[in-house]
């Protein structure tokens, strides 16, 4: 059965599926061949690979998503619309059918050739990638998507899954079983545990029992059309805003880039609830909405991102450089870029992995704040990061604690974002203050924190802490390989110049700006001693990096 959904409106229909000139028709003749086509025909099922794009001739055909209760329409589609959306340009699996209702002829053109006509052909490129766009905004408001997540806000487990399918642009169906009584009678029927929640479906037909991330990426086949016998140009460890940045100058540029990211797109400042001074974003932008543009920008111009993979040892004794991921394999580049950031330092409690997840948050984004609600809130940090999330939180929660250790608000932080919090009155700052201990059975139910010019101790009803204090790079595992700081951020260019002797400099020439110890090798963003804590300056390395890198390619 086909079950029908609220139609869109016109405005939106002509952004999302507009119709083709018939100048434009002909500039898309010369990469393409006529195919006739019968009704009831399907010509791409959801989980295929390298879908071809379509232009519709004559004839028709309806775009369906199937589920475990029959088919969803999406839209029908006639002479002069076109098939596809963001998979399209990300060369993921697909996630509909398209199937013929009328006999007619379709331009069928691949993937390939699709890439090579919006390189050249500036207005068709803004058109498809505008109408991909929100044509996948339509599957994710509407929760059209080859996955049925069933779980409850009091798991850790579910937070994780449905922050990885948010902040990846994948569109998914969440069942919440602490409200929807009659999915939770299904789950007992079949001896579902709470151990075991939550439960996801994907493709409509493998059930997962409390997956991790991995897990899910590997049933989805979000990886599947990328292999890792290829030796790459570059490739970047980290997809936050240098490593994207580095990945559309250098795809763009003609590179063949690899992105490896171990969680989702956008690094800390893709949890960023909005980023007010961003350059050409007078009215801000949230961290999901830069990271979703930046990896759709990225994949247009053909680099890959290799999701929920991590980077667990990189062999820097030859070129090309050998990285190992997660799974064993290890996937080989004649130069690498580190952008693989840093995390928010932890408080030094004893049970603070107890209540990750449920209670204890490293992120302020929509869904944390939906499970927040009117209730009061902590927020640890003193740094920008921490000031947005606190003014976020300040529009939904009862109150904002706001916990600083030092006893002002970082240097750091940005002037405005300084004053909207002295002035919220939904804010209180507590300066020299921090946690000291966090109380609850499974879930966080009471905080205690010291007062340190005083001494004294309070304790306070409070279920919900953000934690946002400080930055540690992510470098643990290239000790060893690479010259760091004290600290453990790494070295490069000029501040190589007192250890370069001691790291066996292999050139006659010096490190460049940007590089490491080991020629070809270089780290940008978070992860770089002396980085500056800034969007637009780590945007600005990861694309003078791949300057960089070409000099590298070409044997300087």
């Amino acid at each position: 059965m086909s079950i029908p959904l609220t139609p869109l409106s016109a405005d939106f229909r002509g952004e999302a599926f507009p119709v083709l000139t018939a100048e434009q028709i002909d500039r898309i003749r010369p990469l393409s061949k006529v195919r006739k086509v019968n009704a009831g025909e399907i010509v791409f099922e959801p989980g295929d690979l390298d879908i071809p794009f379509f232009v519709l001739l004559s004839g028709s055909m309806e775009i369906v998503q199937p589920g475990i209760n029959g088919e969803r329409l999406i839209v029908n589609l006639d002479a002069g619309e076109f098939t596809g959306e963001i998979t399209m340009i990300s060369g993921r699996r697909g996630l509909v059918r398209g199937r013929v209702t009328a006999a007619g002829e379709f331009l069928e053109m691949s993937s390939g050739q699709l890439r090579s006509l919006v390189a050249r052909d500036a207005e068709l490129s803004e058109l498809f990638m505008r109408a991909f766009i929100l044509r996948r905004v339509t599957l994710i408001n509407r929760g059209q998507g080859n996955v049925i997540l069933m779980g409850s806000r009091h798991s850790a487990t579910t937070l994780r899954l449905r922050e990885f399918l948010v902040r990846n642009g994948h569109p998914f169906t969440y069942v919440d079983l602490d409200t929807d009584t009659s999915s939770q009678e299904l789950l007992d029927h079949f001896h579902v545990t709470m151990e075991e929640i939550p439960v996801v479906i994907c493709n409509n037909r493998t059930v997962l029992r409390s997956p991790s991330i991995q897990e899910l990426a590997a049933c989805l086949g979000l990886n599947a059309h990328i292999t890792a016998s290829d030796v790459r140009d570059l490739v970047i460890v980290g997809a936050g805003p240098s490593g994207l940045a580095a990945a559309v100058y250098g795809a763009s540029e003609g590179l063949d880039v690899l992105v490896i990211e171990a969680e989702s797109p956008g690094g800390q400042a893709g949890s960023s609830s909005r980023i007010e001074n961003y350059l050409g974003f007078p009215m801000g932008i949230s961290g999901l909405e830069l990271a979703g543009r930046a990896a759709a920008q990225a994949q247009k111009f053909g680099a890959k991102v290799l999701i929920a993979n991590s980077a667990t040892k990189l062999n820097c004794d030859r070129s090309p450089y050998g990285l190992t991921v997660d799974y064993g394999q290890v996937i080989r580049s004649r130069t690498v870029l580190i952008a693989s950031g840093a995390h928010y330092r932890k408080p030094n409690l004893e049970n603070l992995s107890d209540f990750e997840g449920q209670g204890v948050y490293y992120g302020a984004t929509y869904i944390e704040a939906q499970l927040c609600g009117r209730q009061e809130a902590i927020v640890v940090g003193g740094g920008n990061s921490a000031g947005q999330a606190a003014v976020y939180l300040s529009q939904t929660a009862s109150k904002v604690h706001m916990l600083v250790r030092s006893g002002r608000l970082s240097d750091t932080m940005s002037r405005y974002l300084i004053q909207r919090i002295e002035q919220n009155p939904g804010i209180e700052l507590h300066y020299c203050t921090e946690i000291v201990a966090l109380e609850g059975d499974t879930q966080l139910d009471r905080v205690t924190w010291r007062d340190n010019n005083t001494g004294a101790t309070s304790t306070h009803d409070i279920r919900y802490v953000f934690i946002m204090a400080g930055g540690s790079p992510r470098s643990e595992w290239l000790k060893g390989c690479l010259a760091m700081d004290d600290k453990g951020f790494i070295l490069t260019g000029r501040d190589l110049d007192p250890v370069i002797h001691d790291c066996h400099w292999p050139l006659a020439r010096m490190p460049l700006m940007l590089e490491t110890s080991q020629p070809g090798i270089f780290a940008v963003g978070d992860v770089r001693a002396g980085n500056v804590k800034r969007v637009a300056s780590a945007v600005g390395e990861g694309s003078i990096a791949i300057s960089l890198v070409h000099r590298v390619l070409a044997g300087l």
